[in-house]
């Protein structure tokens, strides 16, 4: 029994001893731990803190040191750094990250993440920064983002980073793309390790490095190959390669310079669509010069504005919301107009002419009483903001996008009501010989109503599209008056087929003439083609079939 009982209490003793072996354990790695987490909150803050200095060469110094530490807190640091966010208190020079609220600074520490209260701007110093320090730290930026998770923040960072390269860099990104597995991130990744061995690589890397980078569309490509080219002491087979690529860029560029500029006149083209279509119905179908169309375009983009006024938390619904609004409104004044003023005048072209002038100025004048004789400005949805990046040369804005697919569906939609419906086929009898419809019992005047209030409205639909391309006013409606009767008489009276070949076609014209005469100069340009066009084609492109069109 005594033998058992000294064996137990050895045991004891052992598994005592190896509990207070490991609890010391367990203190000295928690102890080695905080020491390590301190003296690395201590590093921080000092390379932090380090930042205040006068100096942009030991700013430069800091920001490295930063860059080189493995942690979470370094990139908020420089980022506020760049954006002029970084300052320090004057009182104890503590380094603060700070936000504008109300008229005063209120203060992050950087290190700690606490909130620090708010101060006036008296009281805190901005860090400054230089050209050179910026180029720095959009650099360090961009290097700290390579490795994060969304591809999209990561072919940003890299290609802030081509052409600016370091060894170090150039290493590290070589290093990367062995684990990049998005597309669009490893061809800019080879294109920034090709720009640093074109100015750090061997003949045969440059040559190699040449055609990586040929047909690629990037300024800084064009740039540093025509960098090399002016170098006196370059090889002649580095030389030869530099020339065909720089060819092949220039050849790439003109075919996206084609497009760009196709789109361009498209896009101008649609406005002009949009803006003669209905004036081409008017016109078409009851022999009146409306010089108050550009009027009801301007209505039209004025409801658009008072529609955003009324929704202003919905700027996305409201775009949606003004298109029926900007047609109803435009087509009541329409109606008005119609049956008040025009209907007395038929038969009377130049009295017409005048009295529509007469109304225009009305039209103006209402507006800046009513609203307001300033322009104003219609914000676009989010859905139209930014635009498509084809390539590094090439990119198509939405807001332009969207009006030419909105002025081809207005003009399906037009095509539609005038061959599938039974005021279409009333207006096409009327416009193709007025006194026989009369006789079969279509009420004309009726017609003509409906027919001048469907063109009103469409110019009011106009009207919407033109508010996102540019500033509503009271006399935006005169830009477009004379383009339209331009579209309407080149394509042919009263055919739409007529209006949307000549509106399009106009659009593209006027855009390319436009880089060798100027704006000004490539609308008279224009004008006189369509003079000369009209001497020789008077009816236009389509002209309208009928007895009183041959009338």
């Amino acid at each position: 029994m005594d033998h058992c009982s000294a064996v137990q209490k050895t045991f004891s003793r052992i598994r005592y001893g190896s509990r207070l072996l490991l609890l010391l354990f367990g203190l000295v790695v928690a102890w080695t731990n905080a020491n390590s987490v301190m003296a690395e909150t201590t590093g921080f803050e000092q390379i932090v803190q380090s930042l205040t200095t006068s100096k942009f060469r030991d700013k430069e110094k800091a920001v490295r040191e930063l860059a080189a530490v493995q942690d979470k807190r370094t990139m908020p640091v420089l980022q506020a750094l760049l954006d002029a966010r970084l300052y320090y208190r004057k009182a104890d020079k503590r380094v603060v990250i700070v936000e504008r609220v109300d008229g005063q600074f209120r203060m992050t520490d950087p290190v700690t993440a606490e909130e620090l209260g708010t101060v006036p701007k008296r009281k805190i110093k901005k860090i400054g920064i230089n050209n050179k320090l910026r180029k720095l730290l959009k650099s360090k930026l961009a290097s700290l983002s390579l490795e994060g998770p969304d591809p999209s923040v990561r072919l940003s960072a890299i290609e802030q980073m081509q052409g600016q390269l370091d060894e170090s860099q150039y290493l590290y990104i070589k290093k990367l793309l062995e684990q990049e597995r998005d597309d669009d991130v490893r061809s800019a990744m080879v294109a920034a390790l090709a720009l640093y061995e074109l100015d750090n690589g061997s003949a045969d890397q440059r040559i190699k490095a040449i055609e990586v980078l040929s047909g690629n569309l990037a300024q800084v490509v064009s740039n540093r190959l025509q960098a090399l080219l002016e170098q006196d002491d370059l090889e002649k087979e580095v030389r030869k390669a530099a020339i065909k690529a720089l060819d092949r860029i220039n050849e790439r560029l003109k075919i996206n310079s084609i497009i760009e500029t196709t789109f361009f006149g498209l896009s101008l083209g649609s406005v002009l669509l949009l803006a003669a279509i209905g004036l081409a119905i008017t016109f078409g179908v009851m022999g009146v010069i409306n010089m108050a169309h550009g009027e009801l375009i301007m209505i039209g983009a004025y409801t658009t504005y008072l529609v955003q006024s009324v929704m202003p938390n919905y700027t996305d619904l409201s775009l949606l919301v003004a298109i029926p609004a900007a047609f109803l409104v435009s087509a009541i004044f329409g109606i008005l107009i119609e049956r008040f003023i025009i209907r007395h005048l038929y038969g009377r072209p130049l009295e017409t002419l005048l009295a529509t002038f007469g109304v225009s100025l009305i039209l103006q004048q209402l507006v800046r009483t009513v609203v307001s004789a300033q322009n104003v400005a219609v914000s676009n949805p989010s859905w139209m903001s930014g635009s498509i990046q084809i390539n590094a040369a090439l990119s198509l804005t939405y807001n332009r996008l969207f009006i030419f697919i909105f002025a081809m569906i207005v003009f399906v939609a037009l095509l539609l009501i005038l061959k599938k419906t039974a005021l279409g086929l009333q207006v096409r009898a009327v416009s193709q010989n007025r006194s026989m419809a009369k006789a079969m019992g279509i009420r004309s005047d009726w017609v003509d109503a409906m027919t001048f209030g469907l063109g009103s409205g469409v110019a009011g639909i106009a009207g919407v599209a033109l508010s996102q391309l540019t500033n509503v006013g009271p006399n935006m409606g005169q830009s477009y008056i004379i383009d339209s009767f331009m579209v309407v008489v080149f394509g042919g009276v009263g055919n739409l087929w007529g209006t949307f070949v000549g509106a399009l076609s106009l659009g593209v014209a006027n855009k390319f003439i436009e880089p060798f005469s100027g704006a000004v100069l490539a609308k008279i340009l224009v004008l006189v083609f369509i003079i000369m066009f009209i001497q020789k084609y008077p009816r236009g492109l389509f002209p309208q079939k009928g007895r009183s069109a041959e009338n």
